[in-house]
């Protein structure tokens, strides 16, 4: 499931998303029936993995995550940062979300709470996989390391604006963002965000 929260957290927030009214028109925006559809379907399905960001669900009871298997994924700010100012202008601390994760991640851990760093996945996408999965109870399969380039029918209707990289890849590899220096407005918002990121980071799966 993709972003199930995303049309309610557009409905509710003073930030212009790219194709929002259409995203809030055609998607659930009521947080309790959006629950139960992720309860129900979960019913359904041998594995469900249900994509969230962190800032779509800051503000709501998400008690319904207890007993389930979280994987909290966190990316460097510098990169998260470059990658969102793409999209929208001036992101603030609650579009980064490493603070959010930060306070879930605080409230929710358990012994099945993992963390993974996408640099980490990227430095060695097999070995972090491998014990991802062992942790998650699911197979490793070398399948898991390619796909095919172009949208997925699981895509929420955001695509079109978000997903061009990922839409274009075919498996793990470096991304630009990576190279990229920040610019000086940014600095303050990087500066707030990185002990957040370098908590969440100690316990971060590692190659």
């Amino acid at each position: 499931m993709d972003e199930p929260f995303y049309a309610h957290y557009l409905k509710n927030c003073q930030l212009e998303h790219p194709g929002m009214n259409q995203i809030i028109e055609k998607c659930e925006t009521d947080p309790e029936k959006i629950i139960q559809d992720i309860l129900k379907y979960k019913k359904t399905k041998k594995i469900l993995f249900i994509k969230n960001m962190a800032h779509h669900i800051a503000k709501l009871n998400i008690d319904f995550i207890v007993g389930m298997k979280n994987i909290f994924f966190i990316r460097n700010p510098l990169q998260l940062i470059t990658s969102f100012a793409k999209v929208i202008a001036n992101p603030g601390m609650d579009d980064i979300g490493i603070e959010t994760i930060y306070q879930i991640y605080s409230q929710y851990k358990d012994d099945q709470s993992m963390v993974l760093d996408s640099g980490a996945l990227l430095k060695d996408p097999t070995s972090v996989l491998v014990k991802l999965c062992n942790g998650l109870d699911i197979p490793f399969d070398e399948s898991m390391m390619q796909w095919p380039a172009g949208p997925k029918t699981y895509d929420g209707i955001w695509a079109e604006y978000w997903y061009e990289n990922v839409h274009k890849s075919t498996g793990f590899s470096k991304q630009r963002a990576t190279d990229r220096t920040l610019a000086d407005r940014y600095l303050p918002l990087y500066k707030s965000v990185l002990p957040y990121y370098d908590e969440l980071f100690k316990h971060s799966i590692k190659a």
